[in-house]
């Protein structure tokens, strides 16, 4: 069955929170932080403005998802988690294209998002799909950035912007 990238259903919101867990382990594995914040349930995410989309890979199993604010106008990618059991197979790449196209649709012309600099997963990973490294402008994009540093994500490598243009 080929890959299928779409919202998800009611009763997968539950997996988001696995997924997002597990994907973590990964990132916490190679930061070492001394506190991680566990992933929220699904259901809060598909609460917030903006979409999610799954990747959905047959027989009831969901692979990965892509979590996009909305927030006054803007469009920020939040949230990308592929389970590690899935990695390494292009579905990460997949449904941040489909994010990007998504948004495209809703009126959207560019969308931002925020990582690790360092992370060969992150930055490199959206350099790749086209994001750039900006500053943030819009009053979304400074909130985003100051919460980041209230949470001390800063102190576990460097965080960067990063924009595409849809």
């Amino acid at each position: 069955m080929p890959l299928d990238i779409r919202p998800p259903r009611p009763d997968e919101l539950a997996l988001l929170e696995g997924i997002e867990n597990d994907a973590d382990a990964l990132l916490r594995d190679l930061l070492d932080p001394p506190t991680w914040w566990p992933a929220p349930p699904g259901s809060s995410r598909a609460a917030e403005p903006g979409f999610l989309l799954v990747a959905d890979v047959g027989d009831g199993v969901v692979a990965g998802f892509v979590h996009v604010l909305e927030l006054d106008g803007h469009a920020h990618l939040e949230q990308l988690s592929v389970s590690p059991e899935h990695g390494r197979r292009g579905y990460g790449r997949t449904l941040v294209g489909a994010a990007m196209a998504h948004a495209r649709d809703r009126g959207h012309d560019r969308m931002s998002l925020r990582t690790f600099a360092e992370v060969p997963w992150n930055a490199p990973f959206y350099e790749r799909l086209g994001f750039v490294v900006t500053e943030p402008r819009t009053d979304v994009e400074l909130m985003l950035a100051e919460t980041e540093k209230r949470l001390g994500l800063d102190a576990l490598g460097p965080r960067v912007q990063m924009t595409a243009t849809l």
